[in-house]
């Protein structure tokens, strides 16, 4: 498990990297103000995500068990799922509908801090 989370946030990181340069760069001059807003709050929480992806596979070497586990999984969907959704949003218009995905992938990131939470207040 820690092999593979910390594997997830060595990617993640540099794709939030990426798209990060990519929107200052590229992005700025082909979308608008708020579309660009909505593009770099995906970056911003892909990169905190990152890192607890990080701390997810650190911890596991001292806090084993399924729900740290789940922690880390939750974090990788909701990465996907709402940080992709704001990146689909701003780019096109086709992709509006995504709109109704992106509070799926912060329900993501609550339940993986909230499993996170549990997995360390249970290891005792």
């Amino acid at each position: 498990m820690k092999r593979s989370f910390i594997v997830a946030a060595g990617v993640s990181g540099s794709i939030a990297v990426l798209l990060g340069a990519f929107a200052a760069h590229s992005l700025k001059a082909v979308l608008t103000e708020d579309n660009l807003r909505v593009f770099h709050t995906g970056v911003e929480y892909q990169f905190y995500h990152t890192f607890a992806l990080l701390g997810v596979g650190l911890l596991s070497e001292k806090v084993p068990g399924k729900l740290l586990a789940a922690a880390g999984a939750l974090f990788v969907a909701g990465i996907i799922l709402f940080s992709g959704s704001l990146y689909l949003l701003a780019a096109s218009e086709s992709f509006q509908w995504m709109g109704a995905v992106t509070p799926i992938g912060g329900l993501c990131f609550i339940a993986g801090w909230i499993c996170l939470a549990l997995s360390v207040f249970r290891s005792r």
